[in-house]
């Protein structure tokens, strides 16, 4: 991840962009039972439980965990009463992402500019501060019911103070003795950050949605596929993945294409409340072998591939250093493109709607996205469909 934000001018003065992002803070769940969901992130994919707000600590309205894992932050959030926003919003949407907070030098300040770019505010700047150091966030609306918080930190509750273990938020608590911690470290799955985060939106709402990831936060288009790239006999979509810069993040954008069948991205819509928001987090490993083995042994349901997958996808990959007969019998997929290859393989969805899932994703290389698998990863993803009573 890059952690510059400054760029030198003529004379040697520094120009801090506002909106120059120099990490992913965290991802924030809205879920139903915070304290129970940290038992299923533990224990299927590995995640600490490493800190907590509630009502032991004086946090009143809501009841937060910090779960981590190398670089990725996931916080859930469940509300204590029903004038709480994530009590209507898992009501209508059930657990899912509601925020990817982005880490900046001065929140406020792009709070701000991306106020200038058009964006709508989600909240204003709130500042959280002890004698341990100051936090300052900012939200603006995105797709949905998603939005982008802005994060500043000083002090002890700097991100590379936060990255070595250190505060997360005023009233958080650290988790004392916790026996899952010690099972996670002892059996890591070496999950890494957070790769890419992929969001659903309405059929023609795409293009609006890019421009708009352009003219707000500066993100340029990175890659393009319609639906000549990804369908199947029976459904396609299209997707367009915006890029962030300096290595942080990438954000694509999906919408239904016409098909003789339903696509997973109407299913997803149907299922969350006919709204836009996030449908899969991908999570980066250096060792997609031994992350999957280790995630079908915790019990995590992947998606299928089927058999035949494997007759002819050697020929397009060509060689890779990864055992063959082992990628076959943990089910994962295999793509190249012009500056390597990768490997991938997708869960299925973590709650019983249809919505939020997880990619498990290693690069050799590839920048790309498995444009070669897309075929065999919807037929894999129309026949959960049809067992849902959905296509």
């Amino acid at each position: 991840m890059t952690t510059s934000s400054a760029r030198l001018q003529a004379g040697g003065s520094v120009d801090l962009d506002p909106l120059r992002l120099i990490d992913v803070d965290h991802a924030r769940f809205y879920v139903g039972n915070a304290k129970q969901a940290a038992y299923f992130y533990a224990s299927c994919f590995g995640f600490q439980v490493e800190q907590y707000a509630d009502l032991t600590t004086g946090s009143r309205d809501e009841a937060s965990y910090l779960l981590t894992q190398g670089n990725i932050r996931l916080l859930l959030t469940t509300g204590l009463g029903k004038e709480h926003p994530a009590a209507d919003e898992v009501k209508r949407f059930g657990d899912g992402v509601k925020d990817v907070a982005f880490c900046v030098q001065d929140a406020a300040a792009a709070h701000r500019k991306a106020l200038e770019g058009g964006a709508e505010s989600a909240y204003e700047p709130l500042e959280l501060a002890d004698d341990r150091g100051r936090v300052v966030l900012a939200g603006i609306r995105t797709y949905g019911r998603m939005i982008h918080s802005f994060v500043s930190r000083e002090g002890g509750y700097a991100i590379d103070e936060l990255k070595r273990g250190g505060p997360f938020l005023p009233r958080f608590e650290r988790v004392g003795s916790f026996a899952l911690n010690d099972y996670n470290r002892e059996h890591p799955c070496g999950l890494k950050y957070i790769d890419h985060c992929v969001g659903n939106v309405e059929l023609g709402r795409m293009d609006h949605w890019v421009r708009w990831y352009e003219h707000v936060l500066g993100f340029k288009l990175f890659k393009h596929f319609d639906d000549k790239d990804i369908s199947t006999e029976y459904s396609a979509l299209m997707s367009k993945v915006m890029d962030s810069g300096f290595g942080v993040i990438k954000m694509p954008i999906n919408e239904p294409a016409e098909g003789k069948r339903k696509s997973q991205i109407a299913e997803y819509l149907e299922w969350h409340d006919m709204t836009p928001g996030l449908q899969h987090l991908a999570l980066r490993t250096d060792d997609e072998l031994a992350s999957v083995a280790e995630l079908r042994r915790r019990g995590v349901d992947f998606l299928r591939v089927p058999d035949e997958y494997y007759e002819n996808v050697w020929d397009r990959v060509g060689e890779i250093a990864e055992d063959r007969d082992l990628i076959k019998k943990l089910g994962i997929l295999v793509d190249r493109d012009d500056r390597g290859y990768l490997l991938q393989l997708f869960t299925k969805p973590l709650q019983d709607r249809p919505t939020l899932f997880f990619e498990i994703i290693c690069r050799r290389g590839s920048e790309s996205f498995g444009k070669g698998n897309f075929k065999a990863l919807f037929e894999a993803l129309e026949l959960e469909q049809a067992r849902r009573g959905n296509l």
